[in-house]
């Protein structure tokens, strides 16, 4: 489980609340939109999206001893998920729109777990694209 350690002694936990927490210190980054508006409602959709549908789906595979008829099991359930999310990022760079948020990095972490475990992305090209684009923007910006 992700935690976070403030200054004062508190230690926050779950991604979602570690994300945004993090969004907040520079809000003029544009992380996260505004705390109270819809947009940041809508940000909070997404990382739940993320942590119940997809993070949840991707960890048994993690487990070196999950049965065929279970891993296939989990593959569906993501493919579900991948379908829906493909049909969501059509014609947008990120998740929210044109602008990279925290969920987006949630994403990729977690999308990116598909190399590691064998998880085969050809039928969700889009998917590979955004992973792709990622990875490239990274490289980028470390130049």
């Amino acid at each position: 489980m992700p935690a976070l350690r403030l200054d004062n002694g508190e230690v926050l936990t779950e991604v979602a609340v570690v994300l945004q927490y993090l969004a907040d210190q520079k809000p003029e980054s544009g992380l996260a939109p505004k705390t109270g508006t819809m947009e940041r409602y809508r940000l909070m959709e997404w990382l739940n999206f993320v942590s119940s549908e997809l993070h949840k789906q991707f960890a048994p595979l993690f487990n070196p001893k999950i049965t065929p008829e279970w891993r296939a099991n989990q593959l569906d359930l993501l493919g579900r998920r991948f379908d829906y999310l493909t049909e969501r990022l059509n014609g947008k760079s990120y998740l929210m729109g044109d602008q990279f948020t925290v969920v987006d990095a949630y994403l990729f972490t977690v999308l990116n777990w598909s190399a590691l475990l064998k998880v085969d992305l050809g039928k969700w090209p889009r998917l590979k694209d955004y992973i792709t684009a990622w990875r490239l923007a990274q490289r980028c910006r470390r130049r």
